[in-house]
């Protein structure tokens, strides 16, 4: 619960309506501020702060506490207000799904320092948690390209499948691998994630410079209905991961 805000409303004499009202908001969705991992956009945070006189980061210190770059804050603040993810990658598993030792020799591979590298993991971490955990997560939905389990050492590698197995018992999230038997397919330009909100579909396109949000999806829904259709069903997928026979 965030204990700040909570409190923060009762002090002013405000009630999650009021409060709403002012911010121009429904009263369930400050209800939901008030849950773990839920955090407004920026422009209702303002707004709610100035209502409630007090600062931005006495209300949501973890905002400001973030290491991601910047260009990436509005995506994770996307993340955190979605119903649904759905996730395609060709060279790399999902940052939510990706273990911590994979994390660091994924972000490693680049030109962060140690120290970085470090910080920049523990985040990823409590991004998955404040996702993933939550009590009502998103449904998550990925499409692997075989590739992305084919790269990494073999004792980075079996513990990640391991943990992608794991995951995917949970009733929220499928995934279904891409096989290499698919050949060229319409994902080939690159990854991409479309959250879906209350505010409507937003999608995430990564590149080498930094990745953008765009809510013109319309394409992209066209790109993920033939990538699905082409991968794996999610049981073949589980066993696929359980199998692995290209690691020794």
């Amino acid at each position: 619960m965030n204990q700040a805000l909570r409190v923060a409303i009762a002090d002013s004499g405000q009630t999650v309506e009021s409060l709403a009202e002012q911010v121009g908001v429904d009263p369930k969705t400050v209800a939901r501020w008030v849950t773990p991992g839920r955090v407004p956009h920026p422009r209702h945070r303002v707004a709610a702060a100035v209502a409630l006189g007090r600062e931005v980061e006495d209300l949501w210190p973890d905002v400001l506490k973030r290491r991601e770059p910047a260009w990436l804050r509005p995506w994770v603040e996307t993340e955190l207000q979605a119903t649904a993810l759905r996730s395609f990658q060709i060279a790399v598993i999902p940052g939510l799904l990706q273990t911590p030792e994979y994390a660091s020799a994924v972000l490693a591979s680049g030109l962060l320092g140690p120290d970085e590298v470090t910080e920049y993991v523990e985040t990823r971490l409590r991004r998955q948690k404040a996702v993933l955990e939550r009590r009502k997560p998103p449904l998550f939905i990925a499409v692997l390209d075989e590739f992305a389990l084919r790269r990494g050492a073999s004792e980075i590698m079996h513990p990640q499948l391991d943990h992608l197995v794991k995951m995917a018992q949970r009733p929220n999230i499928l995934l279904h691998v891409l096989p290499l038997d698919a050949g060229l397919h319409a994902g080939q330009a690159g990854p991409f994630v479309i959250a879906t909100t209350e505010d409507g579909d937003v999608a995430y396109l990564d590149d080498q410079a930094a990745g953008r949000l765009t809510n013109d999806t319309g394409d992209l829904w066209s790109i993920w209905d033939t990538l699905r259709s082409v991968a794996l069903p999610r049981r073949q997928t589980i066993d696929f991961l359980e199998a692995r026979s290209w690691l020794t």
